[in-house]
C-alpha cells in the first residue's frame, strides 16, 4: 500500500541516546543493573507479601499488585532499550511499535487507577481504623485489581484503535528510546490535530487530574488526623509519606510528557528514562526501607532460606 509521501512504515527507528561508544556501553552497564535490580526487588515485593502471614493485609496486598504493575511497565521498554544500546541499526517493527504503545498505556493506566485505590486504602485506615477490615474485605480488594486493569485496558484502546490505523509513510525516525504516542502519531501523513487533543485530553488532563485529586486527599487526611488526633499526626505522616513520593514520582512525568505531548517534553529522553526505568526501582525503595514490617519480613525470609540451604 503507497501514500502520497512514498511507502508504507514497516518499522520506525528509534533514536535514543546519542554518544559515543564508551558512553554507549556506560550506559548498557547502567541500565542492565537498574533493570535487574527492578526485576529483583519488585519480585521480592510480590514473594514478601505472599508468604509471610503478618503481611496479607489490603495495604501490603496492594503493593504487591503495584510491585508486579512497576515490573510490567519497566519491561515493556527497558529490555529494548537495553539491547539498542549495542545495536548499529537501532529500530523496531510496526507491530512491535504499536505492542509497546499499547502495553505502555495499559500498565500505566491501570498503575495510575492503583494509586487511587491505595490512597481510599490509606484514609480508611487512618480516619477509620475500627471499621478497616471491613471496609477493605477480600471482596473489594478483589474488584480493585478488576477495575484497574479494566480501566488501564479502557485507556489503552481508547488511544489505540485511533493509532493503529494512522497511514505512516516515509517519515519513521522516532526521536526518543521507545515508541509512545505523541511521537508517533506526529508521524502520520494525514492531519491529526483532533487524535492530538484526544491524548492530551485522555492520558496528559486525566494524569493532572488524578495526581491533583490525590495530593488533595493526603492533604485531607492529614487534616482530618490532625483535628481529631494531634499526637497521630507524626505517625500518619510518616505513613503517607512514602505514598506521596511514589504517587509525585508516578505521575510527575506523566503530566510532563502527555499535558504537553506534542511540545518538548514529548522526545525528552531524560523524562521517558524517569518514567519508565528509574520510578519502576524507586518504588520498591521506598517502600521497603521505609517500612518497618517489611524489612521485618523480608529478613524472616532470607533466614529462612538460608536455613533451608
Amino acid at each position: 500500500m503507497d501514500y502520497e509521501n512514498g511507502s508504507a512504515v514497516t518499522e520506525f527507528i528509534l533514536v535514543g541516546f546519542s554518544g559515543n561508544w564508551q558512553l554507549q556501553i556506560f550506559f548498557f552497564v547502567t541500565f542492565t543493573l537498574i533493570y535487574g535490580a527492578t526485576v529483583v526487588g519488585n519480585i521480592l515485593i510480590i514473594v514478601t507479601v505472599a508468604a509471610n502471614s503478618a503481611l496479607h493485609s489490603p495495604m501490603y496486598f496492594l503493593l504487591g499488585n503495584l510491585s508486579f504493575l512497576d515490573m510490567c511497565l519497566s519491561t515493556v521498554t527497558t529490555p529494548k532499550m537495553i539491547s539498542d544500546l549495542l545495536a548499529a541499526h537501532k529500530s523496531i517493527s510496526f507491530q512491535g511499535c504499536m505492542a509497546q504503545m499499547f502495553f505502555m498505556h495499559f500498565f500505566g493506566g491501570a498503575e495510575m487507577t492503583l494509586l487511587i485505590v491505595m490512597a481510599f486504602d490509606r484514609y480508611v485506615a487512618i480516619c477509620k481504623p475500627l471499621h478497616y477490615r471491613i471496609i477493605m474485605s477480600h471482596k473489594l480488594l478483589n474488584r480493585f485489581i478488576i477495575l484497574s486493569w479494566t480501566i488501564g485496558f479502557i485507556h489503552t484502546m481508547s488511544q489505540m484503535a485511533l493509532t493503529v490505523n494512522l497511514p505512516f509513510c516515509g517519515h519513521n525516525i522516532i526521536n526518543n528510546i521507545f515508541c509512545d504516542l505523541p511521537l508517533v502519531i506526529k508521524l502520520a501523513c494525514i492531519e491529526t490535530y483532533t487524535l492530538e487533543l484526544f491524548v492530551i485530553a485522555d492520558s496528559g488532563l486525566l494524569s493532572f487530574i488524578s495526581f491533583f485529586l490525590l495530593l488533595v486527599s493526603y492533604t485531607v487526611i492529614l487534616l482530618i488526623v490532625k483535628h481529631k488526633s494531634p499526637g497521630s499526626l507524626s505517625k500518619a505522616l510518616s505513613t503517607l509519606s512514602a505514598h506521596i513520593i511514589v504517587v509525585t514520582l508516578f505521575f510527575g512525568p506523566c503530566i510532563f510528557i502527555y499535558a504537553w505531548p506534542f511540545g518538548s517534553f514529548a522526545s525528552n529522553t531524560t523524562l521517558a528514562v524517569f518514567y519508565t526505568v528509574i520510578t519502576p526501582l524507586l518504588n520498591p525503595i521506598i517502600y521497603t526501607l521505609r517500612n518497618q514490617e517489611m524489612k521485618k519480613a523480608m529478613r524472616k525470609l532470607w533466614i529462612q532460606q538460608v536455613s533451608c540451604t
